[in-house]
């Protein structure tokens, strides 16, 4: 492309995004004011003390997202703390970006200037590197012919880039299984390429500006992925961060903040006002009441339909099975029994067919129908493709179907899951839970989650086998012990600070509140998270 052709695609860029978004330019404006004011009123660095780098390029492409928001929040705290921190922020360097990236236009290309220019804003007043590309910067590596699963294969340097750059394509095209279709291998390895331009350009400020600890995005979506990779191979601390389970909370840890890695303290036991506070909360969760990133997933719940309540009478016992969306259940650190959630649906079809006298009722995740996030790779297209519903002992239950999950684990034998949260619900309402895939709660003996295939089918012969199941006592407390500290200690709140863009849907505004209250003095969340970036205390309120 022509140097006159290359700027005038970029004012056409910057004139749909204008038109798309005529007030997103002035919206944020005040964002870049209060950087700049805080800027001016931390204490000076020590500039002989290693910096902290920030890497976030996955959080968004305008506006402020919940991400975005916590580690700006982070940024500025540590400032006020007396920390030099330094940001890698993207401009044009990414071809493609995750979120720039459009599925039914893989070709598209992203876009940048209403991205550069917001995290101008952001970062108006802090120290920034910016990541650029160029013609020079292409992947030296021969790629050209290879499909999917030789891509997932594809090294350089040390580091595994196929395997790296993965969940991410799986998470864009919201399947977990890829075709081997021209326009999926071209975006493997434009990932890729984009992945080796990230290790090229961390490297070099790394090398030059010698972090003691980099915080990242989430560290799976494949830019934050390759950074946390190469900063673990050089020996420095990974911070990571993703939403908290609480409105407006974020989860920060020196693990995968994707899998959630609490530790309960030994002999922590909930108090009667913290089980009291518990249970207000799952009041309103097991009526739907709830948020998850901003996402409300239950609109509204509706009790059993007469597809299932008909068939209850002629059954001895019923299971619900609950899945979940291909983005959770394709991380590496979810698959450690099964090769993916298919492969264990197949499994209890097995199941099933010899259980004629138990009825099976599948219940899709609400969240594959999302609204500008629908899976590709469904339950409902994997039920068509089996042909299950010929089964007479079994009823499908779509996502978009409002019918309560509750009322089905309420009159269960056992609830069967992949790694949904709603697990940990059955098992804080007394049911035995049997897990096929690794969750954040099975760590805490909460439920069964078999060792292998074979134990997998054993645990779920016995259960079934049973006339009544007795339920471990110590799951119920382990599943109350856990929900709580993952609720009001790991998950820290800023809602101090943020509330929601009505303006602009899924993303948030800073509060219209005095500079001087991001001091981490006036906030134990920001407290705590200056305490573990800096020093590598854990992130958890008051501990």
């Amino acid at each position: 492309m022509g140097s006159w052709n290359r700027h005038r695609y970029k004012a056409e860029q910057l004139l749909a995004y204008l038109a798309k978004e005529p007030l997103n330019m002035f919206r944020y404006r005040g964002v870049a004011r209060l950087s700049r004011q805080i800027g001016a009123h931390v204490p000076p660095r020590d500039w002989k003390m290693a910096p902290i780098v920030f890497f976030n390029a996955s959080t968004r492409t305008s506006g402020l997202s919940l991400n975005g928001a916590f580690a700006l929040l982070a940024n500025w705290a540590l400032g006020f703390a007396g920390r030099r921190v330094v940001h890698l922020a993207c401009r044009g360097g990414l071809n493609p970006c995750l979120l720039g990236t459009r599925p039914e236009a893989l070709d598209a290309p992203p876009p940048c200037p209403g991205c550069i220019s917001q995290s101008r804003r952001l970062y108006a007043g802090t120290e920034v590197r910016w990541m650029t590309r160029s013609g020079r910067d292409e992947f030296p590596g021969d790629m050209g012919g290879m499909k999917v699963e030789a891509l997932q294969e594809v090294e350089y340097g040390g580091l595994p880039l196929g395997g790296l750059v993965l969940p991410s394509v799986r998470w864009i095209l919201r399947r977990h299984h890829l075709g081997d279709d021209a326009a999926t291998c071209r975006l493997f390895r434009s990932y890729i390429g984009s992945a080796w331009h990230v290790a090229r350009v961390f490297e070099g400020l790394a090398d030059e500006v010698k972090p003691c600890a980099v915080v990242v995005f989430n560290g799976i979506f494949y830019p934050e992925a390759v950074v946390r990779r190469v900063a673990e191979r050089r020996g420095i601390r990974v911070v990571t961060h993703e939403v908290g389970v609480r409105p407006f909370s974020a989860f920060f840890t020196g693990g995968e903040a994707t899998a959630y890695p609490i530790e309960l303290p030994d002999g922590f036991e909930l108090t009667p006002l913290q089980n009291q506070e518990l249970d207000r909360y799952l009041a309103e969760r097991f009526k739907g009441r709830f948020t998850m990133a901003g996402i409300r997933f239950w609109p509204r719940i509706a009790p059993l339909g007469r597809q299932v309540l008909d068939r209850l009478s002629s059954f001895k016992r019923m299971v619900p099975v609950f899945s979940n969306v291909v983005f959770d259940t394709s991380q590496p650190h979810a698959n450690v029994v099964f090769s993916d959630m298919f492969e264990w649906l197949d499994q209890m079809v097995e199941i099933m067919k010899c259980h004629p006298e138990t009825l099976f009722v599948i219940r899709a995740h609400p969240d594959e129908y999302r609204r500008g996030k629908r899976s590709r790779e469904t339950v409902a297209e994997w039920v068509a493709d089996r042909a299950v519903e010929n089964l007479p002992n079994l009823v499908f239950i779509d996502a978009d179907d409002p019918a309560s999950s509750y009322e089905l684990i309420e009159r269960a034998h056992v609830v069967m899951v992949y790694n949904s949260t709603i697990g940990l619900e059955a098992a804080m309402m007394g049911k035995a839970v049997v897990c096929g895939g690794k969750a954040r709660f099975t760590p805490f003996d909460t439920a069964y989650q078999p060792a292998s295939k074979e134990a997998f089918r054993e645990q779920v012969e016995r259960l079934l086998s049973s006339e009544t199941v007795d339920v471990p006592g110590r799951f119920r407390v382990n599943a109350r012990r856990f929900m709580y500290y993952q609720l009001f200690r790991a998950s820290l709140s800023f809602a101090d600070y943020l509330e929601e863009d009505r303006r602009n849907a899924g993303y948030v505004r800073l509060k219209e509140i005095p500079w001087e209250t991001f001091r981490p003095s006036h906030s134990p969340t920001l407290e705590t998270i200056v305490g573990g970036i800096a020093e590598g205390k854990r992130f958890v309120v008051g501990g």
